[in-house]
């Protein structure tokens, strides 16, 4: 179930675009700004907004860090933000002075991708901020954009319907006309596919355009075979032009937002529909997943942004609940350390972390030394943290491995309790469980789903010292 849980209502012009950080939500208007909100409370930052473009703002995007912000203008120009201050870095003149439309990161944050109405694409050096390369696409203004998870090649949509595909060198490798009468969005799945038949890994695309209609494509690019461009299927559900389409962190939803007012999730496997969204008044321009957390962003020509969260199945505690078992940390991916990092209120270090190719058997030999010898982690304090949150994470593995009494188990998480506390329904919770659940509006117990008499949280000293003990002997 999608609920909305805020709208942010402060630009005074239609939104364009929004995009995601780690930790931040970016948005741009055709009030010539761009706000950015933290993603703990979505409460505006103290340099929002920027302020430096002379006319309407079409597109903004992160670098993969999120230590730096681009943004692209009529004005024909992209600039470069710090969003540590807000100070601006650079200003990106399109050679042709052409309004520009779109702007892309690669995942290295080595390049910068701007796309202009006239059919001009440039790539940036980001570390001299200097052009690279430029080309055109054969027809039409060049409207969006999209890398492939390795930066080998991204992609360009145009309003003459055409999707191109360009390696790093800016050559131009293959072009498809892909929607009548016109692309208006495309986007790449960060999470590759096997085809089940070759044992090739395809990245998986979605196009949308104004023929209504939204389309999923399988990309092959491989020395053997150079690029190869398979179109899979069209998801139908709107009864008006795509504006907008993106995909979820994990490949396994897209989100689309259309004129017909609407936004539709589907299921990218499947090609079935979700969850359709009906609470914007005009056309939905911009949709956007965060990429570690279950929020979705939507916004409109109605000047505002919806946030959207993705409640799971709330069930009564006591109740079983089959879900799929989880990976052990030592068979982790990058993208699962990235995932846990941001989870750990670590986000700044997952550019790092990456960098370094630390996966789950990495993350857990790290120590002491090796977070400041090879990783350069130069603070102490924050040194430490990381350690901790690694130590938490042993411990947890410990938890695992073995049989957990049942009386140590939080009803809610099912998890070892580290702070138990007692309810007024007379059983014992993880203490930030507990809360949570009630801070959500609850006011029934999660074992019987009988009223609560009071919210009174009494700490289970007792409890606590027979869990310590327990671990003692488990860590002999």
């Amino acid at each position: 179930m999608a609920t909305l849980i805020h709208t942010l209502a402060d630009h005074n012009d239609d939104v364009n675009y929004c995009a995601f950080s780690s930790s931040c939500l970016a948005t741009c208007s055709l009030d010539k700004t761009i706000r950015v909100y933290s993603l703990k409370n979505f409460t505006e930052l103290p340099y929002s907004p920027l302020k430096g473009h002379t006319y309407a703002v079409h597109c903004c995007c992160f670098s993969p860090s999120g230590h730096i912000l681009a943004s692209c203008s009529t004005d024909g120009t992209t600039m470069v933000w710090n969003t540590g201050d807000g100070r601006m870095l650079a200003v990106l003149e399109q050679p042709s002075g052409s309004p520009v439309r779109v702007c892309r990161f690669s995942p290295e944050s080595t390049y910068l991708v701007s796309g202009a109405a006239d059919g001009s694409v440039v790539l940036w050096n980001v570390q001299s901020l200097k052009l690279y390369r430029s080309g055109n696409v054969k027809d039409g203004s060049l409207v969006a954009c999209a890398f492939s998870p390795n930066g080998n090649f991204f992609v360009t949509g145009s309003s003459g319907g055409d999707l191109t595909i360009w390696d790093d060198k800016m050559r131009c490798l293959y072009n498809e006309k892909a929607h009548d009468l016109g692309v208006t969005c495309c986007d790449i799945s960060s999470q590759p596919i096997s085809d089940g038949e070759h044992g090739f890994r395809y990245f998986q695309m979605a196009s949308c355009g104004q023929d209504n209609q939204i389309k999923l494509w399988l990309i092959l690019f491989a020395d053997f075979v150079g690029v190869e461009l398979k179109y899979k299927c069209t998801l139908n559900g709107h009864s008006a032009p795509v504006l907008a389409c993106a995909f979820s962190y994990d490949g396994q939803m897209l989100v689309s937002g259309s004129v017909d007012k609407c936004v539709i999730i589907y299921e990218t496997s499947t090609g079935n529909t979700l969850h359709t969204l009906s609470q914007h008044t005009r056309y939905v321009t911009t949709c956007a997943f965060a990429p570690y957390s279950p929020i979705l962003a939507t916004g409109s020509m109605d000047k505002t942004v919806n946030i959207w969260q993705f409640d799971l199945k709330e069930p009564c505690a006591g109740d079983t609940v089959e879900n799929e078992p989880k990976l052990a940390v030592e068979d982790w991916s990058e993208d699962d350390v990235s995932a846990w990092l941001c989870a750990q209120d670590l986000a700044d270090f997952v550019c790092l972390f990456k960098m370094n190719n630390i996966d789950g058997k990495e993350l857990l030999n790290l120590t002491k030394e090796s977070l400041t010898n090879e990783l350069k982690i130069e603070s102490l304090g924050l040194r430490s943290k990381v350690l901790q949150k690694i130590e938490e994470l042993r411990t947890k593995m410990i938890s695992v491995s073995v049989t957990i009494p049942d009386e140590f188990l939080c009803p809610i998480t099912r998890e070892l309790m580290k702070d138990p506390v007692i309810a007024a329904d007379g059983y014992s919770y993880e203490k930030e469980a507990i809360e949570n659940w009630l801070s959500s509006k609850r006011r029934s117990s999660p074992m019987t789903n009988l009223p609560l008499p009071s919210p009174i949280l009494t700490p289970n000293r007792t409890l606590k010292m027979a869990i310590s003990r327990w671990l003692e002997t488990q860590q002999k």
